[in-house]
């Protein structure tokens, strides 16, 4: 097929309104992806919504011990949850040995972000339940209890998260697009105001953050004073990537720790997207000083799911001792995991952690720059490693940037209401941060 007859194609049966272009998979290569459209490539700073850890057609995954395992995994598709395989065993010991937290022993895989999170709730809601049950020395036949209000049915969660678009998951997402959860019915879980770093963190804005935090530890304290053993987890992403690309301090996470451990509820950070070494870690939570009761995590990871720490041993019987109170027919997808594998090979073996952390503080400090002499165009450089992102004035100046970036050879992403995200790759080499330098440069509108 002709790529001039994609989209055409694929709008007789679908809504296909996604990005104008038609992926050459072959020739993209590294940093680079190449549009079959118009035969041209792009600095890559989209990643598919930073699902891709490294460059791609990578050198070392062209190695042909790997592709014979990939093909294999893809020939048939075993449901990884019941039927077991050398292959996942294989990803499952190098996922724990490389990028699993030392303290968190536990793992549950399953295919998509928003499932991820989902089963973070779950877990969080049975463990919840069990603790209140055992409060209460009664241990009714789970199959058979249905009066489940009071008794951990609650998820705190703050102002302009993006969680996922599935079942649970539409009680927590509100960010600035209401297309992802108008008129679906939702929860009335208790929404937190967010308190987001503005940047640079001058002594005025470091004032402002820290009276916003308190107004956020106020809500929660009044929340679970609403709802007495009724909160069965707090969710937040370490950086809030879909509703801006919004930072917290350390100092905060360090009281919502204090919270979940004071009032039992379980601590849940969604690291769907900063998770994977983007932000010059493994998780972005590593920043924080502070350990999580479960990650959620998923995109640069290929398949997605859950980790959690030793808190759920505080009762018997959960969800991760329990058979099928967390499954699903693929457990992942086995492909993903032998890719996954592979991806944590070349992380580890070119030492791309540091790497990302390197070329992101360069990448940063040139946006800085440029912001400083935009005259007010841009502002609020911010972020970890390659999570990065900046302000425009508007929406209309952000999406004219956008457009005329991507004019000028750089897909990025948007966020928030005012906000260009970058998300680059691990690997991804100095000179291409110097070649989007000068890109972002030439594509700052004139005001």
């Amino acid at each position: 097929m002709k790529a001039s007859a994609v989209h055409e194609t694929l709008s007789k049966h679908m809504l296909a309104t996604g990005e104008d272009i038609v992926i050459d998979l072959e020739r993209s290569h590294g940093s680079y992806i190449y549009d079959s459209l118009e035969n041209r490539e792009y600095i890559d700073f989209f990643t598919y919504f930073a699902s891709i850890p490294i460059g791609h057609n990578h050198p070392k995954m062209k190695d042909p011990v790997f592709q014979k395992k990939l093909l294999t995994s893809a020939m048939s598709k075993p449901s990884s949850s019941d039927f077991y395989t050398t292959l996942m065993a294989e990803f499952v010991d190098t996922f724990a040995r490389v990028a699993m937290p030392k303290y968190m022993p536990y793992l549950f895989l399953v295919s998509g972000g928003a499932l991820a999170v989902e089963n973070a709730l779950k877990t969080a809601f049975d463990w919840k339940f069990r603790k209140n049950v055992a409060k209460i020395q009664n241990t009714p036949d789970i199959a058979q209890h249905y009066a489940l209000e009071g008794m951990g049915s609650k998820i705190i969660h703050f102002k302009e998260a993006f969680h996922g678009r599935s079942g649970y998951t539409m009680s927590l997402t509100n960010t600035a697009d209401p297309r992802k959860y108008a008129y679906f019915p939702k929860f009335d879980w208790p929404r937190i105001t967010n308190p987001k770093l503005r940047f640079p963190i001058t002594e005025e804005v470091l004032k402002e953050v820290v009276q916003t935090e308190a107004i956020a530890i106020a809500q929660i304290e009044a929340a679970l004073k609403k709802y007495p053993g009724d909160i069965a987890g707090l969710i937040i992403e370490p950086i809030q990537g879909e509703g801006g690309d919004n930072h917290f301090r350390p100092e905060f996470f360090q009281e919502l720790r204090r919270l979940a451990d004071e009032h039992e509820f379980l601590f849940i950070v969604d690291e769907v997207q900063s998770g994977m070494g983007v932000t010059g870690k493994w998780w972005a939570m590593e920043h924080m000083g502070v350990m999580p009761d479960i990650i959620a995590f998923g995109k640069k990871a290929q398949v997605c799911g859950i980790i959690a720490g030793p808190r759920i041993d505080e009762v018997e019987n959960h969800v991760f001792q329990e058979s099928s109170r967390n499954n699903s027919t693929w457990g992942g997808n086995l492909t993903d995991m032998v890719r996954c594998t592979r991806y944590l090979e070349i992380i580890e073996e070119d030492n791309l952690i540091e790497h990302t952390n390197k070329v992101g503080a360069k990448l940063k400090a040139g946006l800085e720059k440029l912001a400083e002499n935009s005259n007010g165009v841009m502002d609020n450089v911010r972020g970890r490693g390659l999570m990065i992102a900046f302000d425009l004035p508007n929406k209309a100046t952000r999406d004219e940037m956008k457009a005329t970036l991507k004019e000028n050879g750089l897909y990025c992403l948007p966020c928030g209401e005012k906000s260009i995200r970058f998300r680059g790759m691990l690997d991804t080499p100095e000179e291409i941060i110097d070649k989007a330098l000068k890109i972002v440069e030439k594509s700052i509108p004139v005001i």
